[in-house]
């Protein structure tokens, strides 16, 4: 089965006769293509054309992080499943206000499902109230832009109850850069939702470019921001919570200044870790009554997706039980 590597150090990665070798000025490895198909890079990296070019016949995405943990970019191979139709479809949907719209609701009406259930397991029965007001009027919004301010009223409610359930400073939401740890670990973990959603992305026959939430770019993948607003407080939130409150990362693992925090390269190796193992984690599925995989609940998400823009079914999203 294809798995995931990360690599760390600064070295070189190229082709080496039918497989991947990564060298440093230490070691050698060598990574079997046939076992993976996705690899992160946090580091300086050396590489040529000839290993995008064995990259793509073999559909392995590269994706690249800076020195302070932020994504920067990914290298995505030729879509190896295409439907002409599909994407017209997709288009059609884009274009037309009104099945936008109702896609742009789904993907928030999720998240804040997905935001109130990290709180009742918490017992906040205020907050949750005041979000319930949020998904109220999420029903009644007109355009785009109220259905993202109304996504972005819930998570800055969400996120003043943050210092109380972490014990940590967080003082808002801060991106580049992030302010403090919480907000670096919140720009880690989200990058590696984004960069998941897209892997999955990439095996179906969906266009990651066009999406209906966020507006599409030239620069990136926006389909995937659509699906992982709705998986965001799962994969990350509570791991995240998980991490601080059982002190697996701690202030040790962040190099922090005047204004600007990010994971040290061994918290980053931490988190990626148990990001790793929270993905592979099975959850008995409510109406496919079997046990699967955490990141199996996004190819079904996508699934769904796919189904709505055929018009064979109402994507309804990922809305977590457990």
């Amino acid at each position: 089965m294809s798995r995931t590597y990360y690599l760390f150090s600064v070295g070189k990665l190229k082709r080496k006769d039918n497989t991947l070798a990564f060298e440093t000025d230490v070691s050698r490895r060598i990574i079997p293509v046939e076992d993976v198909d996705h690899i992160y890079c946090f580091s300086e990296l050396e590489f040529n054309t000839k290993l995008l070019i064995f990259l793509g016949q073999n559909q392995i995405c590269l994706h690249f992080f800076d020195y302070y943990g932020n994504y920067t970019g990914s290298f995505i191979p030729r879509e190896a499943q295409l439907s002409g139709y599909l994407v017209v479809k997709q288009v059609q949907h884009y274009l037309d206000r009104d099945k936008r719209l109702l896609l742009a609701r789904a993907f928030v009406e999720g998240a804040i499902h997905n935001i109130r259930r990290n709180l009742e397991k918490r017992e906040d029965k205020d907050t949750c109230k005041k979000i319930d007001v949020y998904r109220k009027m999420l029903k009644e919004t007109e355009t785009i832009e109220q259905v993202m301010s109304l996504e972005a009223h819930t998570r800055k409610l969400y996120y003043s109850k943050w210092e109380e359930i972490t014990g940590w400073a967080f003082e808002g939401r801060s991106k580049r850069p992030p302010g403090n740890a919480l907000n670096a670990l919140i720009s880690f973990g989200n990058a590696m939702t984004y960069t998941t959603v897209l892997k999955e992305i990439h095996r179906t026959v969906l266009n990651p470019t066009v999406s209906f939430l966020h507006e599409p770019s030239e620069r990136r993948f926006s389909l995937a921001l659509d699906v992982a607003e709705v998986f965001k407080p799962v994969f990350v939130d509570r791991l995240i919570f998980k991490l601080i409150n059982l002190n697996i990362l701690n202030e040790k693992h962040f190099d922090t200044r005047i204004n600007l925090s990010y994971l040290t390269e061994q918290g980053r190796r931490i988190f990626v870790t148990e990001f790793e193992k929270m993905m592979e984690k099975t959850i008995l599925h409510r109406n496919l009554k079997r046990k699967i995989k955490y990141k199996s609940l996004i190819r079904l998400d996508l699934y769904k997706l796919i189904k709505h823009i055929l018009g064979e079914d109402t994507y309804i999203p990922m809305k977590v039980w457990w």
